[in-house]
C-alpha cells in the first residue's frame, strides 16, 4: 500500500497510479457538491461557471456562517462544519461529472456502484472514502471558502475550498476496476452461504 500527496488539480496519471488500499492527502483545492447540486447540473441542465477539470468534489452540504467579506473570507462565508455525507444515492451523477467536467476523484462515504466503478475505468477517475463522523476533523483541514456558485441552492451550493493536509483518505475505488465495497460484499455473501449450510437452510 502506498501514499500519495496529491496538488490539485491533477491529471490522469496520477490518478492511475492510485490502487485500492492506498492513502492519499489532497493540497491546495477541493469543491463541495451534493444532490441538489447535481440535479440542477445534469436534470435541469444549469451552467456553472467554477472549473472542475481535474479536480476532485465531495460530497457535502456544509455548516457555513456568513461574514463580511475579507481576505480571510473572500466571498462572505467561513467554514463551520464541513462534513461528508453518504454517496450512494448520488450513484447517478458519476459518469456525467466525469465526462462532461473533468472530475477526476470523488470523496465520500459509503461508496458507489457498478456504473461509478465503470465510470472511473473508463474515464480515470477513483473514490476517496472517509471515516464516519469526522467532520470536526474535515474541517480544520479547509483553510477558505474562495468561491461559490449556485448559492439560490443553500447550502447544497457548488463550493470551491482551499485546503491544507486533506487526508489521509482511503482508496476504497480506483480506475483499475478495483472497489472494496464490492470486495466486502463478495466475502459478507460468501461468508451467509457457508452458515446457511452448516445450518442445512442452504
Amino acid at each position: 500500500m502506498t501514499h500519495h500527496v496529491i496538488h490539485m488539480p491533477c491529471d490522469e496519471t496520477a490518478v492511475r497510479a492510485l490502487h485500492v488500499g492506498d492513502t492519499v492527502t489532497l493540497e491546495d483545492w477541493l469543491f463541495g457538491i451534493r444532490d441538489a447540486t447535481q440535479i440542477a447540473m445534469f436534470d435541469q441542465g444549469r451552467s456553472i461557471r467554477l472549473d472542475l477539470r481535474g479536480h476532485a468534489v465531495v460530497h457535502t452540504a456544509p455548516n457555513v456562517k456568513r461574514v463580511s467579506p475579507s481576505p480571510e473570507a473572500p466571498v462572505g462565508y467561513a467554514p463551520l462544519c464541513i462534513g461528508t455525507t453518504t454517496s450512494m444515492r448520488m450513484e447517478r451523477f458519476t459518469e456525467p461529472l466525469l465526462r462532461n467536467h473533468g472530475v477526476r476523484l470523488i470523496i465520500g462515504k459509503g461508496g458507489l456502484g457498478p456504473a461509478s466503478a465503470e465510470a472511473f475505468k473508463r474515464h480515470g477517475g477513483a473514490y476517496l472514502a472517509v471515516v464516519g463522523g469526522a467532520a470536526a476533523l474535515e474541517t480544520t483541514w479547509i483553510t477558505e471558502i474562495t468561491d461559490v456558485d449556485l448559492d439560490d441552492l443553500h447550502p447544497e451550493s457548488l463550493w470551491k475550498f482551499r485546503i491544507k493536509g486533506f487526508g489521509p483518505l482511503l482508496v476504497a475505488m480506483d480506475s483499475h476496476g478495483g472497489s472494496l465495497y464490492a470486495t466486502v460484499n463478495a466475502e459478507a455473501a460468501k461468508r451467509r452461504q457457508a452458515v446457511l449450510e452448516k445450518l442445512g437452510a442452504a
